[in-house]
């Protein structure tokens, strides 16, 4: 099959969030598995800078009513995949992908639907028909609407797949700040008191939804998970399906980060404990390697549970252990975590700010990590902990859920989970799992052994996306 991927960012290339992850990792994956795929994503002014590619056709352009886009379709090959990038230096030669670092781009609805409709245009000036378009998320989520109605002939066998990997962020924006769109003929069915919900028209227009864990697609169905999505998604639900996403264990390898002081393995994990001593040295905590040490690395976001966890410091750190927080994000987490550090500068350290570096060294060196989330499509850092032998410990949301088994199951057991979205019920975990740190040693041992076993590979994840492809193309 043809397979066109298209998406904002892809790792390696150009990156803010884990969009780009899967940007990178599905493609390649699929790609071994023997399909032909191709990618288009906007040439960013950080692209251009470093690579400075060719333009390998004539200057293309679209029309709208009053309005002209001409734009330029340049080329790499790539890890062994085609990559066409929509050069239009108007909308995307810029500071940031999405912002700068004052403020988010206000004609983002505009830059976005260009580029949907630039794909489309790109695929006709290459002569690439595909079999499938794979759109992710709000940023693309115009082209299978632009597609359904394109008269051209061009894409009458094509099929779309539209994934979701975070419907909190939907595209809202007035009809009137895009001019791409504004005198689309079919386009006012899609607006709703002037605004148009991008991740919506995406839902409704595309052949197959997906998102990115089974348990995030039976959320995505209920009044709460669905971010005001529900009625929508469910009259597409017999449509909608959860692919877990997988997880780059080549990246995330404790037996080969370079990033470690010490490398270990799951038949050697005493030299963990190197890890630890490195993480506590560098957080500026005192070196204890007896105690438990629980890490988070993430956006400090409402998302993120920190509406569960600020509650519960002072009852924290009434128990023998350390915590580190690396991350950066809301200016009030920000301000309320580095106060309670600078009070317990023996237990609780923060770090505002992120480097590689530090997120390894917060999965190797701690005992266990934390992922209290609200919500949370799938989560790749409690896949990255499991293989680092750092128990999670996670609200039982999304492809949280999927993913980590709670220690009550004794055999099975990888992490720690709780339901209610409260702080007691938060606090009352991390009892359990310290509990089981100190009275139980073997058994704690023998869960990181099963979580160090546990896989989650993209190749996986790439053959369930093959069968979809597959279904709806024949």
């Amino acid at each position: 099959m043809n397979i066109v991927f298209a998406i904002s960012e892809v790792e390696e290339l150009v990156k803010t969030g884990g969009l780009a992850d899967v940007g990178k990792a599905l493609p390649s994956a699929l790609h071994a598995l023997g399909e032909s795929v191709t990618i288009v994503m906007p040439y960013y002014k950080i692209l251009a800078e470093q690579y400075n590619l060719p333009s390998i056709t004539e200057q293309q352009t679209l029309f709208t009513e009053g309005q002209v886009y001409q734009f330029d379709i340049r080329y790499m090959q790539w890890n062994n995949l085609a990559v066409y990038f929509v050069d239009s230096p108007d909308h995307f030669m810029r500071d940031g992908l999405y912002s700068n670092a004052y403020e988010v781009y206000e004609d983002n609805g505009e830059r976005f639907s260009f580029f949907s409709g630039a794909v489309l245009q790109t695929l006709k000036a290459i002569d690439k028909k595909p079999d499938v378009i794979h759109c992710h998320d709000w940023h693309t989520a115009m082209l299978p609407f632009l597609l359904t109605h394109d008269r051209s002939g061009f894409f009458d066998y094509c099929k779309t797949v539209f994934t979701i990997h975070n419907a909190a962020f939907q595209g809202v924006h007035k009809l009137e700040d895009i001019p791409f769109l504004r005198h689309h003929p079919s386009i006012l069915a899609q607006v709703h008191g002037g605004y148009i919900n991008m991740l919506q028209s995406g839902i409704e227009y595309a052949t197959k939804v997906t998102t990115v864990s089974p348990n995030y697609a039976r959320e995505l169905l209920t009044d709460l998970g669905s971010h005001g999505l529900h009625e929508r998604l469910v009259s597409r639900s017999s449509d909608l399906s959860g692919i877990l996403n997988g997880c780059d264990y080549t990246q995330w390898n404790p037996e080969t980060d370079p990033y470690l002081p010490r490398n270990y393995s799951v038949s050697n994990l005493h030299a963990k404990q190197s890890c630890k001593e490195a993480l506590q040295t560098k957080s500026g905590l005192p070196v204890k390697l007896s105690l438990p040490l629980i890490g988070m690395v993430c956006r400090l976001t409402e998302q993120k549970g920190f509406g569960y966890i600020l509650p519960i410091l002072d009852e924290l750190v009434k128990h023998n252990l350390q915590m580190v927080i690396v991350g950066t994000g809301d200016p009030k987490v920000c301000m309320d975590l580095g106060e309670f550090a600078q009070q317990h500068p023996n237990q609780f350290a923060f770090i505002n700010g992120f480097s590689s570096e530090h997120a390894h060294l917060v999965e190797a060196g701690a005992d266990f990590f934390l992922m209290p989330s609200q919500f949370e499509p799938c989560g790749l850092n409690q896949m990255y902990s499991l293989a680092y032998g750092t128990v999670p410990i996670v609200r039982s949301v999304g492809g949280l859920k999927d993913t980590v088994i709670d220690h009550s199951h004794c055999d099975k057991g990888t992490g720690f989970v709780f339901d209610e979205p409260t702080p007691e019920a938060l606090l009352a975990c991390i009892r359990r799992a310290l509990l089981s740190y100190y009275e139980d040693t073997a058994k704690f041992r023998e869960m990181q052994v099963r979580g160090m076993n546990t896989r989650f590979t993209w190749e996986t994840s790439a053959k369930q996306y093959q069968q979809l492809y597959d279904k709806i193309v024949h």
